[in-house]
């Protein structure tokens, strides 16, 4: 209902009195601004497509790059890493270490509040880790070192190791916190609960499965003061809501963008740069300077590739060549002959023969010799990934060739996200990561040996690994934990671990109405403001 004006009562007797007050109400009434729906009026929407569908929604039970993306968006950490790799408090105020560096002791900042108005305390933190540390390979070497943790008060919590730990603040970067109730939610069983304290909400009843995803704004968030980078820093949503828009045909992506449908492309395909990069209403942004790695992973627990001589054999043809220029776009890929980025501390070329040089003779060979007898190697191929997609069909004929037989499945993401979570019914699959979670024995969840159903997808199994991966987080200088990761390096070549193939960087196309995206080792939307 519109405001009217009261306007001097004027002599009722005058004719032209009434007019004028007729005609000034009339004008008024005109000249008072329509309210505009809410939507339009109030709201700016950025709209994304996003690299695939959110299947899984829950951090600790998958590593796929979407849902942790979706876990930025709604959940906060601890600590954060900036575009160039350094940790800072996040959701701390401060933190202290005793002398003997066995005795952590953390303090939460003011203003910490779940999305259901509920103070974040101690104890939902240390049930954050705890649930986050049952299941991550990281987070299992981490709780290996502790002895107890201890809620000190709502807003200060300790941890005790057994001995120093060289990796403390490189671990606790990774759990995402959730409120108590959640958090106690068993490690084998998924979330269902989307609670978290991060800027945005997520919007469960708007879901749409192969169609859209969607957050508003978290109007209770305080962020930080200081300058944001990567996931450091102020947290500072700059628009009301974030929709991601499913499209898994890359052409038809690229033409929404282009039309100005949607704002964002995470990951579009590598050959479709060039005309990208000729529009002058798209930007092309590097958000991930370390760029990431390729890799094939083996199921270790099923033939035939719970042979060891057979997953030689089948990395003796591998040719990482032959795998990236299949992709195009050749000046955003690179070989590296290392299971540690090329230009990272610990690159080596330490016992990489197999995958440094490749050969069909070898590799048919060595799969004669190992008893190999047919059986059918089953290639799970994710269609709805732009550069994934590509890489198994390679894999097949490489494999082909050295006499394996291969039988190629093709799905989406999510279903491969799901399927490999089974111990049964696949034998490889092609996936990728960011450099800077394989940047040491520690942080590689390709290298976790564990063994069923500890480690991650693959399960590798060896007791010599593990030991060398202890051996390197107890180390406390720089020669010593370079000696042990070119050791662990020949270690996971000789078994078959993984087998790495070539680095590449990505480009977020970007229409030019949209500013202040972040640097970083993974996709933000805080910061991100649209003209």
């Amino acid at each position: 209902m519109r405001d009217i004006a009261v306007l001097p009562r004027l002599d009722s007797g005058s004719f032209l009195s009434s007019l004028l007050v007729i005609f000034i109400s009339i004008v008024l009434v005109a000249c008072t601004p329509t309210q505009a729906p809410a939507e339009s009026h109030l709201k700016k929407v950025l709209r994304i497509v996003p690299q695939a569908d959110l299947g899984k929604i829950d951090p600790v039970w998958t590593t796929a790059t979407v849902t942790f993306n979706h876990a930025n968006m709604i959940y906060d950490t601890l600590f954060g890493i900036d575009a160039n790799g350094q940790i800072s408090n996040q959701m701390l105020e401060t933190y202290e270490i005793s002398k003997d560096k066995k005795s952590w002791t953390f303090t939460l900042r003011d203003g910490l509040e779940f999305h259901d108005g509920m103070p974040v305390t101690s104890e939902d933190v240390i049930a954050s880790i705890q649930r986050w540390g049952a299941r991550d390979t990281v987070g299992r070497r981490l709780m290996s070192f502790v002895v107890s943790w201890k809620a000190m008060s709502p807003k200060t919590f300790q941890m005790i190791l057994s001995e120093p730990y060289g990796f403390v603040l490189e671990s606790l970067w990774l759990p995402f916190v959730m409120p108590k109730r959640v958090a106690d939610t068993p490690a084998d069983m998924e979330i269902t609960d989307t609670t978290g304290s991060g800027p945005f909400v997520y919007l469960k009843e708007e879901r749409k499965q192969g169609e859209k995803v969607v957050y508003v704004r978290n109007t209770k968030y305080r962020p930080r003061s200081e300058p944001a980078s990567g996931t450091a820093g102020a947290k500072v949503v700059k628009v009301d809501r974030v929709e991601w828009i499913i499209i898994e045909d890359s052409q038809t992506a690229i033409n929404a963008l282009i039309s100005g449908e949607v704002d964002l492309i995470e990951a579009p395909a590598f050959e479709q740069y060039p005309t990208l990069e000729s529009n002058r209403d798209i930007r092309m942004i590097v958000i991930n300077p370390l760029g990431g790695q390729f890799a094939l992973r083996f199921n270790h627990l099923i033939p035939p590739f719970d042979n060891p001589r057979v997953r030689q054999a089948a990395m003796a043809a591998l040719n990482q060549p032959a795998f990236l220029q299949t992709l195009g776009a050749p000046a955003w890929f690179h070989t590296c002959f290392s299971i540690y980025p090329c230009n990272s501390p610990y690159f080596t070329s330490q016992g990489m023969d197999f995958i440094a040089n490749p050969n069909l003779k070898r590799a048919h060979q060595l799969l004669m010799e190992s008893g190999y007898d047919g059986t059918p190697v089953v290639l799970m191929q994710a269609t709805d990934q732009t550069a994934l997609t590509k890489l198994p069909g390679v894999a097949s004929q490489l494999l082909r060739q050295a006499g394996f037989k291969v039988k190629m499945q093709s799905m989406d993401w999510q279903t491969l996200v799901s399927r490999r979570e089974k111990k049964e019914g696949w034998n490889i699959f092609m996936t990728s990561t960011g450099a800077v979670t394989v940047m040491n024995p520690v942080s590689s969840f390709y290298l976790d040996a564990t063994c069923y159903p500890k480690g991650w997808p693959g399960w590798p199994c060896d007791p010599e690994l593990e030991r060398l991966r202890d051996a390197f987080a107890r180390a406390d200088d720089d020669k010593t934990r370079k000696l042990i990761a070119e050791q662990v390096q020949a270690r996971a070549v000789e078994i078959g671990a993984y087998v790495p193939l070539g680095e590449y960087k990505t480009a977020r196309a970007v229409r030019k109405t949209v500013t202040g995206l972040l640097a970083g080792y993974s996709m933000v939307l805080w910061n991100v403001e649209k003209q």
